[in-house]
C-alpha cells in the first residue's frame, strides 16, 4: 500500500510540473477520498489548494474530511466564502463538528457563519455534550419513519431524504421523536407487500445507548454486536442520533493508542508525533522520567547497603545487571497482558466473596456481614453475561426466551452472521448500567470472564 500510494504521488508531482490538470483530475476521481488526502500530505503546502479544487464537490468534502487538521486550516484559509458554504454543507455533521473543535477561534468563526442555519444550529447542539460521551461523536442524520407508513411510503421517503443521511440501511421508527423500533432496508423489501404497515414488520426491542454514554462504551458495544449503527437516546428518551460503525473504529484507535502510551509511561496526547514539538514530547514524558529516577536512587541505596558482601564477592556484582532487566522485562510483560486483556473486557475486576467483613460488637452479641461479588463493567451498559445472554438460534440473534413470530434472523435467510448488523435486537431491559465496586479495604482481584 505504501508503495502504491508513493507511485501515484510522483505521477501527480511529474503531471504538476507538466500542468496536465485534466489528467490529474481524471486520476483523481477514480481513488478513495482517504488515497486522495494521502496524497496530498505528501505535496508541499503551496500546490495543494490547486489540487483539492480539481476534485468534484462530494469527492472534495469527503477528502477534506480525512486530512490532517493543519492541512484542513490551510484550505480554509485559501478558500472563498462560497467554496467554504459548499464544503460545510457537503460535510457529515459529525465530521464538522470535529472540524469546528480542532479549528482556532477566528477559523471556526468563518465555518460557523458560512454554515447555513439548520447546519450551525445541530454543530453548536453537539458541542454542548461532554468529550468523549456519545453525544459528542453522533451524527443527527438518520433516517427517521413514522409506525402508521406503508412500506412504499417508507421507502419513498428513503429516496426522497436518504442522499443527506449517513446511513440508509437501517431506518429508525419514532413517534414524537420517541424511539419506537427499527427495520432495515432489506425487511422492507422482502416484505411482499407494499401496503404493510411499518409498525408490522418493525423490532420493537432496539439496543440503544445514552448521550453520555462513553465513547469507547460504544464502540465496544458495535464491535460486539457487529451493528452497523446505534442509535442515541437523550435524558428525555428522545431520539437524538446514531453513531456509525466508522466513528467506533476512529474511538478504538484512539483508546488504544492511550493505552499503549500510559503502559509506555507517556502522558496521553492528541497530536501525532511528527507534528509534536520537542516541549510537547519533554512535558509528556518528564513526569514519569522523574519518578523512575527517584525510584532509582532506591534501587542504588539498597545496592550501597551490600558493598561489604559485595567487596568480598566482586563477581556478584555481574548478575546485578541481569537480575535488575529480568524483573523490569517480566514485570513489563504481566503488565502489558494484564492490561490489554482488561481493555478487551477479557478480564474484570471482582471483589472476592468474604473477603470483607464488617464486625461490631454489642453487649454478648456480634453482627458480621460479608460483601459478596460485584461486577464492575468499565463504562456499564454492558449486558452481564451471567444472566442475560442473546443467543444465536439458526444464525441469528434472538433475544433468551426466543419470540417465534419474529420471524427468521440473519443468516436464516442467507445473511452471513457476522454482518448481523443494526438489523436484530435485543428484549428490553437486557442493557443495564453496571456499577463500579465501593473502594473499600478490601482485596480485589483479576478474573476471567
Amino acid at each position: 500500500m505504501a508503495e502504491r500510494n508513493a507511485t501515484l504521488t510522483s505521477t501527480v508531482e511529474a503531471l504538476l510540473g507538466e500542468k496536465k490538470y485534466s489528467t490529474i483530475k481524471d486520476v483523481l476521481i477514480t481513488m478513495e477520498p482517504a488515497d486522495v488526502a494521502g496524497i496530498l500530505e505528501e505535496i508541499g503546502d503551496a500546490r495543494i489548494p490547486k489540487i483539492f479544487r480539481l476534485l468534484p464537490k462530494e469527492q472534495a468534502a469527503e477528502t477534506f474530511a480525512e486530512l490532517e487538521p493543519e492541512l484542513q486550516e490551510l484550505l480554509i484559509r485559501g478558500f472563498s466564502d462560497a467554496e467554504l458554504h459548499d464544503i460545510i454543507e457537503e460535510l457529515y455533521v459529525d465530521d464538522a463538528v470535529d472540524l469546528v473543535e480542532e479549528m482556532p477561534a477566528n477559523v471556526v468563526k468563518r465555518i460557523l457563519a458560512q454554515a447555513n442555519p439548520d447546519t450551525r444550529k445541530q454543530i453548536n447542539d453537539l458541542l454542548q455534550y461532554p468529550e468523549n460521551s456519545a453525544g459528542s461523536i453522533m451524527t443527527t442524520e438518520y433516517v427517521s419513519l413514522r409506525p402508521n407508513m406503508t412500506v412504499r411510503e417508507a421507502i419513498d421517503r428513503i429516496r426522497s431524504t436518504g442522499v443527506d443521511k449517513e446511513t440508509i440501511y437501517t431506518c429508525y421508527v419514532t413517534e414524537n421523536r420517541k424511539l419506537k423500533g427499527q427495520v432495515s432496508v432489506k425487511d422492507m423489501i422482502l416484505c411482499g407487500d407494499d401496503s404493510t404497515l411499518i409498525s408490522k414488520i418493525m423490532d420493537e426491542n432496539v439496543i440503544s445507548v445514552n448521550t453520555h454514554t462513553d465513547q469507547e462504551e460504544v464502540a465496544q458495544m458495535l464491535s460486539k454486536y457487529n451493528f452497523l449503527a446505534l442509535p442515541v437516546i437523550d435524558t428525555d428518551g428522545h431520539m437524538v442520533g446514531i453513531i456509525t460503525f466508522d466513528d467506533a473504529m476512529d474511538v478504538m484507535q484512539e483508546e488504544v493508542t492511550e493505552d499503549i502510551e500510559k503502559m509506555a509511561a507517556i502522558l496521553p496526547t492528541d497530536k501525532a508525533y511528527l507534528r509534536s514539538n520537542a516541549l510537547d514530547q519533554f512535558k509528556h514524558r518528564i513526569p514519569w522520567l522523574a519518578l523512575l529516577m527517584i525510584s532509582a536512587t532506591f534501587t542504588g541505596m539498597i545496592i550501597t547497603g551490600f558493598e561489604a558482601a559485595l567487596a568480598k564477592f566482586v563477581v556478584l556484582t555481574a548478575f546485578i545487571p541481569m537480575l535488575m532487566d529480568t524483573g523490569g522485562n517480566s514485570g513489563s510483560q504481566a503488565s502489558v497482558s494484564i492490561i490489554r486483556a482488561l481493555s478487551l473486557g477479557e478480564l474484570e475486576l471482582r471483589l472476592r466473596p468474604g473477603a470483607a467483613l464488617l464486625r461490631q460488637d454489642h453487649a454478648g452479641g456480634r453482627a458480621a456481614a460479608a460483601h459478596g461479588n460485584q461486577r464492575a463493567h468499565r463504562g456499564g451498559g454492558v449486558p452481564d453475561h451471567g444472566r442475560h445472554r442473546a443467543h444465536r438460534q439458526g444464525g441469528g440473534l434472538y433475544p433468551p426466551h426466543g419470540r417465534p413470530e419474529a420471524g427468521p434472523g440473519p443468516g436464516g435467510d442467507g445473511q452471513p452472521l457476522h454482518h448481523h448488523h443494526c438489523g436484530r435486537s435485543v428484549p428490553a431491559g437486557v442493557l443495564r448500567r453496571g456499577h463500579r465496586p465501593a473502594l473499600l479495604d478490601e482485596k480485589t482481584e483479576c478474573c476471567e470472564e
